[in-house]
């Protein structure tokens, strides 16, 4: 059995190869923090978390990346007071770097409310300003990119003129990429209007800004998981995640910069996952159809009529593929409920259950399945459907129905405690009530 894993760039299922055989890079795009994360930003973490824990379950061994973006970047409309980090310190009068402790705090403790492994490294933008300054200076060079009136842009057309394809990750042409140029602020100072900065020029009264060789200024978006990214695990790794929203330009720009820079491919499977939506639409704060993670725990919020454990959650998510469309809704979430305790009533069975001399069931066939389902691209929905055939089995076995020999049942409780609580993360609510999270 080899894993495969669903590879964006080529749009197929792929063998899974690493660089170094055994050994895993794996990078995602992390939070801006500034402000509280939301369910759907959630999902796309706890997805990749799941990611990171079957890696390890199916023995890698995993340098897992995920960034921290603290250093201000202009929205679309390229006006400085809609920098998010300006305009939410002028909100709560604070400094911008009292908004990203404030916010990344807050993130790491939803995180950890839904029993999230902490990535191997946590990278900040603004503790890697001279990395992304030295990769401008090397695009600069390399003749990838030119400077304008104190900002560097990524030449997109040049890119493109030495038979390299900016778009191949999103299937985007040039010709769409014009059609759809917008007239953004600093348009007036690029050579083309898809070109995407790498460094911008900071006004007097920009806060976050830094010396550079074109002036003080702040780095792009994009440059920042480009110099990250490649600090930790080289100019080539093997996996890169992130939200299916990051795939262009973000990510799109994040390839650009790495052929350029190092002449490869950067990432050798790039992975999203797809989005979170909550009564059959998309979650968006601009809207309001939208749910704090702390909303859903407490029972403080208008959408659900009950509080639900941070388990429950993590295993109505786990019922969907990462790259399916999540819909979340009180039927979805009671219905999660019912399945997870039924779940948790099974593992405590496991316990009471009496060995026989013989066994009339096939344990190993029983994981055979479980297992094949992780390996075809973290199939969770279908390693959720093969683990309740083992349910099936344990309650068989309670009921006398079936036998299991001792050594088979060591197995069972083994392999069922792995999947369920090391792999699918959940925890025991039983073992972690409300009181307990409450003072986590």
């Amino acid at each position: 059995m080899q894993l495969k894993i669903y590879n964006s760039l080529t749009g197929e299922k792929e063998i899974f190869e690493p660089i170094l055989p055994g050994n895993v890079g794996m990078y995602v795009c992390g939070p801006t923090v500034y402000s509280n994360v939301h369910l759907g930003n959630v999902r796309t973490f706890l997805s990749f978390d799941f990611i990171y824990r079957s890696l390890m379950f199916l023995g890698y061994k995993v340098r897992y990346v995920r960034n921290i973006t603290d250093a201000g970047h202009l929205t679309d409309d390229g006006d400085i007071n809609n920098d998010r980090f300006i305009k939410q310190s002028r909100l709560e009068k604070l400094e911008p770097m009292e908004i990203v402790q404030k916010y990344t705090v807050d993130f790491h403790d939803v995180l950890k409310k839904f029993n999230l492994l902490p990535p191997t490294i946590e990278p900040t933008a603004t503790g890697h300003i001279v990395e992304q300054i030295e990769l401008t200076k090397t695009l600069i060079e390399k003749g990838f990119a030119y400077e304008s009136n104190g900002s560097v842009y990524f030449d997109v057309l040049e890119y493109n003129k030495r038979g390299l394809n900016y778009g191949e990750l999103s299937r985007r042409n040039i010709e769409e990429l014009f059609a759809n140029t917008r007239d953004l602020d600093g348009q007036h100072e690029k050579k083309n209007p898809q070109d995407f900065a790498l460094w911008k020029n900071a006004s007097p009264q920009h806060i976050m800004k830094w010396i550079s060789p074109w002036g003080e200024g702040f780095p792009g978006w994009h440059l920042e998981c480009t110099a990250m990214s490649t600090k930790y695990l080289g100019n080539q790794f093997d996996i890169h995640g992130g939200g299916m929203d990051l795939k262009f330009p973000h990510h799109e720009c994040e390839i650009a910069q790495g052929k350029a820079c190092n002449g490869e491919e950067p990432v050798k499977y790039w992975m999203h996952a797809n989005m979170l939506t909550m009564n059959g639409q998309r979650m968006s704060k601009s809207t309001g159809n939208y749910i704090l993670p702390m909303e859903l725990i407490t029972g403080n919020n208008n959408f659900f009529e009950k509080a639900f454990h941070p388990s429950v959650l993590r295993f109505c998510f786990m019922q969907a593929h990462y790259r399916s469309v999540l819909d979340i809704s009180n039927e979805a979430m009671l219905a999660s409920e019912k399945g997870f305790n039924r779940l948790m009533e099974a593992v405590k069975s496991l316990d009471n259950l009496e060995a026989s001399a013989t066994s009339s069931i096939n344990v190993e066939e029983l994981k055979t399945k479980v297992v094949e389902a992780l390996l075809d691209d973290f199939n969770s929905p279908i390693v959720i459907a093969n683990l309740f055939e083992i349910v099936k089995t344990i309650f068989a076995i309670k009921d006398k129905k079936e036998t299991i020999s001792q050594a088979d049942l060591d197995t069972l409780k083994q392999f069922v405690h792995d999947t369920v609580f090391e792999v699918l993360g959940l925890q025991n609510v039983e073992e972690n009530n409300s009181e307990k999270l409450d003072q986590a």
